[in-house]
């Protein structure tokens, strides 16, 4: 599957309806992420089954402010509509390969479980 362009009316379905989503905030005008751009795309061919969206930041200001964005290219994957990856620099082949994999094989019950507890610890300190 080729990479897609997301924008501030894609994103939640798109982060929604699908398992494993890798999004690249980039812009036209920077270098790293022209760079980035081909191992990116490569990756999407060989993962069909995870979505590799680009959110470009010139033109999702909002989105691009809303994820918080100071440095691109930067990189988010989500699992079940979790952010479980964010990382502003470029990454080799070999090292998105390795993320994609550990993405993959994240335990999401425990991950799940993590979450619960921490906004327990939230709500109770809310008492």
């Amino acid at each position: 599957m080729a990479t897609r362009e997301i924008t501030k009316d894609t994103l939640t379905d798109t982060v929604s309806d699908n398992d494993i989503v890798l999004l690249d905030f980039w812009a036209g005008w920077c270098r790293p992420c022209v760079s980035f751009a081909p191992i990116f795309e490569k990756a999407s061919e060989k993962h069909p089954d995870i979505v590799f969206g680009k959110v470009d930041t010139e033109a999702q200001r909002e989105l691009a402010a809303a994820f918080e964005i100071t440095s691109i290219p930067t990189l988010m994957a989500f699992r079940e509509g979790i952010i479980v990856f964010a990382q502003p620099g470029a990454l080799r082949g070999p090292d998105l390969e390795e993320l994609i994999t550990a993405v993959k094989e994240l335990d999401m019950d425990e991950v799940h479980a993590q979450i619960a507890q921490q906004q327990l610890a939230v709500d109770g300190a809310d008492l």
